[in-house]
């Protein structure tokens, strides 16, 4: 995990922008003057609106990622392309692989990610296994090219599989299994 830095523009409020830079030298000097707000390390608790993974993705596309309104037309890509995340590594905290996204879990109302298949084991497409993990619970980690969590491969594998091979189909009990065994509150039906 990664140390970012949130930057408050003092021209366009409620507009943060995110970092790996504590000089905020990536941020848009257009939307600037930028100043520091607080910095979250790698250990501490991500509390912002906006996913970890999501905040990861945009300053490996753009260098920063923004948060909030933008009254401008965006030069920088504040998306990523499904198909750029399915088949990258999970790697845990000590950069051991543990897994490889199969797919992501998109909430159908309101677009969100919710979850990924976390695929591990198995030699040419047999002895597969499928576990599900909380999408913000991933960063994306620019020098290992992958996505880097805090789970360890124990709770990877003891997670129960929620979407994966032809026995098991979503449904609300595997859901709430699911939940339960990852401590995660409901954040809209999958």
């Amino acid at each position: 995990m990664r140390t970012y830095y949130v930057f408050q523009s003092r021209a366009e409020p409620g507009l943060r922008g995110f970092t790996e830079i504590s000089t905020g030298d990536t941020l848009p000097a257009d939307l600037g003057p930028w100043a520091l707000a607080h910095q979250i390390g790698p250990d501490e608790e991500w509390n912002q609106d906006i996913s970890r993974a999501v905040v990861a993705a945009g300053i490996l596309e753009n260098g920063f990622y923004l948060w909030g309104p933008v009254n401008r037309v965006a030069l920088s890509h504040p998306v990523i392309e499904s198909d750029r995340v399915e088949g990258t590594a999970v790697y845990d905290p000590h950069a051991r692989q543990i897994g490889t996204i199969k797919r992501l879990l998109i909430e159908k109302v309101s677009g969100r990610v919710l979850y990924v298949d976390v695929t591990f084991g198995g030699f040419f497409g047999m002895g597969v296994h499928h576990r599900t993990i909380p999408w913000d619970k991933l960063s994306y980690d620019k020098e290992l090219e992958g996505y880097r969590t805090d789970v360890t491969e124990a709770q990877v594998q003891g997670a129960p599989a929620f979407y994966g091979d032809d026995t098991v189909w979503p449904d609300r009990r595997r859901e709430q299994e699911m939940r339960d065994y990852w401590h995660d509150v409901p954040r809209g039906p999958i």
